[in-house]
């Protein structure tokens, strides 16, 4: 009897089945292994009731459908529509047979479109019966010449009228000069993790420039990727996660660099005084070699930051921030809000006594304490506005210097289901189901990453406003953007709440508009995006993220097939390639198994310490094997591994080097010989992620100033610039 591989017709036709597949809920799934899986009844259920769907009877699943099936054909128009500059665009309308439609288009600067409009009847259009009214379908026929942005449709039939959110996007992202003939190379670093002496023990935007400009300088670097700096807590714990932010629609404010802000300038000397004598508590942190202290710097660093803003602004420079706040809207009104409520209230917390639960953005005591703390919510305000443009100055220092990138900024997967996007905004995501990850050879029992969804209903209804307001605020201080997880785009595993990670499904998303809103934006600032997409990646997605000119990434310890290394020289060109990843120790900590004594340590390893140190020699082994079947590293060096680590590493490089890869990433933590992990996947508090300082293999704090100076940063460099 063959294996099944598909559901069968009988299951298709089932209404429950039916109804899930009209909302994009996958119903069945191919794991890893090539193992079929059909998803439960109960998973359908919960999931589309996270969509807002009541499916919990016969009888409301044929409601469901119906109400369903009767909205869609009644909307005179999608509420997103896409086009591809360039190409003409068919959208289909539905209007009443006697009314006929008027159509207008108002372009993104609110001007009128004046080219022409087709309006052509289809000929083989099905007339519906609906309410009484009979409804047929025309094709609106929008021109290729219609130029890049977000646009307006506006469509009147008779006494209805709708409007459509317009996308008009290139139909790919441009690569920039120097790659299509060749590659550009940089550095990636965590940048809390890299301070000098003037930091307040954390690296900040300054530090943040400063590396910027000295990796031009030193390293002819055309850019640095750094860990995502999305915001955060506006008090004591910090998370320190950066792929758990409270919004990614802002930036973190704690990477300020108080003694930069203009006004620092202006204030009286005691305040000087106290600002230098705060920074003088935290300052011996710099040199800490064990441990990032985030918590020590920001209560220094936030009354430092009070005193500055508490002296006012120019008339010019309240100009500038009145602006920014105009620009911003009600988005920063969310992000300053919650930072209010945080701070004068408490930290969230997921129990029904918590006012993150109890009150939102209407509640009358939200509102009184927003007219009450004025002064401290106009903090806040200012704090985003300070660090958006400390982060924007870095990247112009970057461009300055000759970068041909600068910052490559990383976007998380979601936000903290307590933060302040879902709080004030709960409407744009799903209610009841978390992300994560299926079951794999990796994680048996699947990944839950505690994170809410986006609706994909709300995206569309809405035009992808908050999608698109996240992507450009990221190029507005970035040269590219590196997407974590970008499969993400196409599909998402929906975890149902109170079910583990084996119980999910896979819902989709519109990929074709989310990417269209990346080519908008990367085409706006001459920038480039690169896609996370490590591990099993389905052909249309490998295929749709090709066709828009997405990069993918390119790690070589994961270039192996059935413990073979792939010779670097065999990678796809259109990849961001690196020799490791920040969930892997460095290079230098990965020779010396590192992972497997921290998985010892941990009490991680199910199978047994000596079968996963087994697997892990056996792709040593090969790895190495590799390097020298290809030429890059000399077989002497294995005789003994220990005395010549260093030539090992760079053969890591030489054959990174080796790739036709378009973007090459050099590991800064590589380059200083440092050995530990920055993260340990599977871990919370039992290793310290994210506050693993920049060390060299001696254990010894490694400064900014220094940075460039290392003798292995230089033989990297030398063979980067080959």
């Amino acid at each position: 009897m063959a294996e099944q591989m598909e559901e069968s017709p009988e299951r298709l036709a089932r209404p429950l089945v039916r109804l899930a597949s009209m909302m994009g809920v996958a119903t069945s799934y191919t794991g890893l292994s090539r193992d079929f899986h059909e998803i439960s009844d109960e998973t359908l259920v919960a999931i589309l009731g996270a969509l807002g769907i009541d499916a919990t009877s016969d009888e409301a699943i044929e409601k469901a459908i119906a109400d369903i099936t009767r909205e869609r054909h009644l909307r005179l128009i999608d509420p997103t529509v896409l086009h591809t500059v360039g190409k003409e665009t068919h959208v289909t309308l539905r209007t009443g047979i006697t009314e006929p439609a008027q159509v207008t288009l108002i372009l993104e600067n609110g001007e009128r479109f004046e080219g022409e409009l087709r309006l052509n009847a289809m000929p083989e259009a099905k007339v519906r019966e609906i309410d009484g009214k009979f409804i047929a379908e025309s094709d609106l026929i929008i021109p290729a010449e219609l130029p890049v942005g977000y646009h307006t449709l506006h469509v009147e039939s008779g006494e209805r009228s709708e409007n459509a959110t317009l996308i008009s996007a290139p139909e790919r992202i441009e690569m920039l000069d120097p790659m299509k003939n060749g590659a550009l190379w940089g550095w990636m670093a965590q940048l809390y993790s890299i301070r000098s002496a003037d930091s307040w023990g954390v690296g900040d935007y300054t530090d943040l420039r400063t590396l910027l400009t000295d990796g031009k300088r030193y390293t002819d670097a055309d850019f640095l990727l750094v860990n995502p700096l999305h915001a955060a807590e506006p008090v004591v714990p910090l998370t320190p996660s950066p792929y758990l932010p409270v919004s990614r629609r802002f930036v973190n404010f704690t990477y300020i660099r108080p003694e930069d802000i203009p006004e620092f300038n202006l204030i009286d000397g005691e305040a000087k005084g106290r600002i230098r004598a705060a920074h003088e508590k935290v300052e011996r942190f710099n040199n800490d070699a064990q441990l990032i202290d985030r918590d020590a710097m920001w209560l220094e660093k936030k009354p430092a930051l009070r005193e500055i803003f508490d002296a006012g602004l120019s008339q010019e420079r309240q100009r500038e921030f009145d602006e920014y706040k105009a620009r911003c809207g009600e988005d920063l009104e969310a992000y300053a809000t919650w930072c209010l409520c945080y701070e004068l209230w408490g930290a969230p917390e997921d129990k029904p006594d918590s006012w993150i639960h109890k009150m939102d953005k209407q509640s009358p005591e939200v509102i009184a304490l927003r007219e009450r703390h004025a002064d401290t919510l106009e903090f806040y305000r200012w704090l985003e506005w300070t660090a958006t443009q400390q982060l924007h100055l870095a990247q112009e220092a970057a461009r300055t210097a000759g970068m041909k990138i600068g910052i490559m900024s990383d976007m998380a997967v979601g936000v903290h289901p307590l933060g302040s996007e879902v709080w004030w905004n709960p409407e744009r995501f799903a209610k009841g189901a978390t992300v994560g990850a299926p079951p794999d050879m990796f994680n048996q029992q699947g990944q839950n990453w505690s994170q809410p969804p986006l609706s994909p209903l709300a995206l569309k209804n809405t035009g992808y406003l908050s999608y698109r307001e996240m992507v450009r605020g990221m190029f507005d201080c970035a040269g590219a953007v590196r997407i974590d997880h970008i499969l993400g785009l196409f599909r998402l595993w929906w975890i149902p709440e109170g079910h583990t990670a084996v119980d999910g499904t896979y819902v989709y998303y519109d990929h074709d508009v989310m990417l269209g809103i990346l080519a908008i934006e990367a085409s706006r600032v001459g920038g480039i995006v690169v896609g996370e997409d490590l591990g099993v990646v389905p052909d249309y997605v490998q295929k749709s993220l090709s066709d828009h000119g997405i990069l993918g990434c390119a790690v070589e310890w994961f270039e192996q097939m059935d413990g073979v290394f792939t010779p670097p020289k065999h990678w796809r060109p259109y990849a961001l390639a690196s020799v490791n990843t920040h969930d892997l120790p460095p290079a230098a900590g990965y020779l010396e198994y590192e992972h497997v004594k921290i998985r010892e340590r941990l009490g991680l390893l199910e199978e047994g310490a000596e079968a996963f140190e087994a697997s892990a020699r056996a792709e040593h082994n090969a790895m190495l094997q590799m390097l020298t079947d290809q030429g890059y590293l000399d077989s002497s060096a294995l005789q003994d591994e220990a005395a010549h680590e260093t030539e090992i590493v760079e053969a890591l490089y030489r054959g990174l080097k080796g790739s036709p890869c378009k973007l090459l990433a050099a590991s800064i933590v590589d380059a200083v010989g440092e050995k530990r992990a920055q993260n340990q996947p599977g871990t919370d508090n039992e290793y310290p992620n994210w506050r693993v300082p920049l060390a060299d293999a001696d254990g010894n704090a490694v400064m900014l100033e220094d940075l460039f100076r290392g003798d292995l940063l230089q033989s990297i460099t030398k063979i980067m610039n080959s």
